[in-house]
């Protein structure tokens, strides 16, 4: 077995099991792509195994702190009915969920969402790619489902130095699929959705959005960067009297009217736009329109730290534009989905967009992804969606 030698000191995430070990901390060893290495501190004592990355600054991401524990086929295995029995504690109000997020999970590098009778996988890293066969006969076996498609085409491949690769993995069939969301239905193709082809990390957070737009009566709702319309089902089931929903995709916004059609609400409660949502904000101020409710999901913009400046200027501007469309008592849900913004830092965003707006409001919830996007005590890294539920003054 290989071994990676840290660095003196660099030996404390790790004895937090904290999962990750960057090319800095390592004094000396390396291995294959994928490959499993025994991690050891300077003066030699065992810290994890884990898989080791050639190609990216996480050199290593640990699969187990324990010294007797194999990784084999079983440890897959084990690993991947622990993550599948853990959804079924968490309540979850649909037959579209995540099944393995990753390090919370013990799987670093590896996303498998269940889409009814369909498993799609993303490998994202080298050592999920190294072990993909055992894993996918894991999954199949934990779940007693037959259909796994692969889509292993994240950007983050790219820093493993992993080429892209989508195709059925187990099975074959259609990549159209549907599914049962609360008291609605949605449809994707996994094929070629965003991620592995809808955002199930907002399941909860659409289901709260129409319970307030319910409860507060509200009429006139704007979704922003509205996909395929999760929330504009949702702002639709609430009572909204219209809803405009703006998004760049014609594609997506085909489905999105869709899902109007599919869950039963009438036509014209519905707008789209394909348009730019900043530019789109801008008009509608200088047209002097008005909302009740504004839903503001936009893609990642921080993927890390680094990028977090240029991300906040975005963030504040469309927030900004947002609050100056709201009404008095007018609702906004608004989100990031940057892991290199900050729970904190998006708060501080928010309440810089709100001065320059000239308004206030009472921040009546914080939101985060659906709890089978779990974050855990020791990855607090897993915490990459957040939200805020401001009501304006």
């Amino acid at each position: 077995m290989k071994t990676l030698r840290l660095k003196a000191g660099k030996e404390r995430s790790l004895l937090r099991r904290h999962p990750w070990v960057f090319e800095s901390a390592i004094a000396k060893g390396g291995g294959d792509a994928g490959e499993t290495v025994r991690i050891e501190s300077q003066d030699g004592r065992f810290l994890a195994w884990a898989a080791f990355s050639p190609a990216s600054r996480i050199r290593a991401r640990a699969w187990s702190f324990e010294e007797t524990r194999r990784i084999d086929a079983a440890f897959f295995a084990a690993t991947v009915r622990q993550a599948v029995a853990a959804r079924q504690r968490f309540a979850i109000d649909s037959d579209g969920l995540r099944l393995v997020h990753g390090e919370s999970d013990g799987l670093p590098g590896l996303i498998v969402d269940r889409y009814g009778d369909t498993l799609v996988a993303q490998f994202l890293s080298a050592g999920p790619e190294r072990w993909k066969a055992v894993i996918a006969d894991a999954l199949i076996e934990a779940t007693g489902l037959t259909r796994l498609y692969e889509r292993s085409d994240a950007s983050a491949r790219q820093l493993e130095g992993l080429e892209p690769v989508t195709g059925w993995l187990r099975g074959e069939g259609t990549t159209d699929s549907s599914i049962r969301e609360h008291d609605w239905q949605l449809t994707l193709d996994i094929a070629t959705g965003h991620k592995t082809g809808f955002y199930l990390d907002q399941r909860d957070n659409r289901r709260r959005f129409r319970d307030v737009v319910r409860r507060l009566g509200l009429q006139q709702v704007l979704n922003g960067y509205c996909y395929t319309g999760g929330f504009t089902v949702a702002a639709l089931a609430g009572g909204a009297a219209s809803v405009t929903s703006i998004d760049s995709s014609a594609p997506a916004l085909a489905r999105a009217r869709a899902h109007v059609a599919l869950n039963g609400f009438e036509a014209d409660r519905a707008e789209f736009l394909d348009a730019d949502v900043n530019a789109s904000l801008r008009r509608f101020i200088d047209e002097g329109r008005r909302f009740d409710a504004i839903v503001l999901d936009p893609p990642k913009l921080a993927p890390t730290v680094a990028h977090a400046d240029r991300a906040a200027r975005a963030y504040k501007d469309i927030n900004r534009l947002a609050l100056k469309l709201l009404d008095p008592g007018g609702v906004l849900f608004t989100f990031s989905c940057s892991g290199g913004i900050s729970a904190d830092l998006f708060h501080k965003i928010v309440a810089s967009a709100a001065v320059d707006a000239g308004v206030d409001g009472y921040i009546t919830e914080r939101l985060g992804g659906a709890p089978d996007h779990p974050m855990t005590l020791l990855f607090p890294e897993g915490e990459y969606l957040k939200g805020l539920v401001v009501q304006v003054k």
